[in-house]
């Protein structure tokens, strides 16, 4: 009886080597951002038509998070599609849409009530990409995790005649038995779902906001 659970226990942990030591790859992340909550006044508060400035991203690199395992090796993600700005961007614009929302690309705005006036919509929305990251750290029999995003979102609205300016600090932590790239993705999208439904549930709220599990 000894013998066969020594057996099963040095299985285990040839088991868990294999795993760990297995070669690591890049993977695609599908970035969406599905709303929980229902804006039936966000057509009103910032008009039929939403300017999107190019988003910028003042990261220095292109991958969005990183699984390093235990024993060595380790995976990486990248969003899809790529750049990280235009999986954002196309995101928000599929959104918005189903709320009569209708979006169009504004090329570039220097984020100043003075110019909303020179704007071929109701209102432009830029929004800067400070942090962006998933940290996955192998444990012996699970992964402990970190999602952390910043951004700084300007909500120009021409007949406000106001730039209203939002950051936005996300960090959540866990621990899972094993992390998969899907699971990387439903943490991931699942943030941006809370940053942006608290965003648009009030788009002229400028207190700093900041939210940590």
């Amino acid at each position: 009886m000894k013998s066969k659970l020594h057996l099963g226990v040095v299985i285990f942990f040839i088991s868990i080597s294999v795993l760990s030591c297995s070669p690591g790859g890049t993977f695609s992340i599908s970035l969406r951002y599905k709303p929980l909550k229902d804006f039936p006044s966000l057509q009103e508060r910032v008009g039929p038509t939403l300017g999107i400035v190019s988003l910028k991203d003042e990261r220095s690199y292109t991958l969005i998070g990183q699984h390093v395992k235990i024993l060595g090796g380790s995976n990486s993600f990248i969003s899809h599609p790529l750049p990280l700005q235009k999986a954002i961007s196309e995101s928000l614009t599929e959104t918005l849409s189903r709320y009569g929302v209708k979006t169009v690309s504004i090329p570039n705005w220097d984020m100043k009530p003075e110019s909303l006036k020179n704007i071929g919509a109701d209102s432009v929305l830029a929004v800067e990409i400070k942090k962006f990251w998933t940290e996955g750290k192998g444990l012996l029999f699970a992964t402990k995790v970190k999602t952390s995003i910043q951004l700084l979102i300007h909500l120009g609205v021409k007949k406000e005649g106001k730039v209203f300016t939002r950051k936005v600090e996300v960090e959540k932590e866990m621990t899972v038995a094993r992390l998969t790239p899907k699971e990387v993705e439903g943490m991931i999208n699942q943030t941006l779902t809370e940053i942006f439904d608290s965003f648009f549930s009030d788009p002229f709220r400028t207190t700093p906001t900041t939210s940590t599990t």
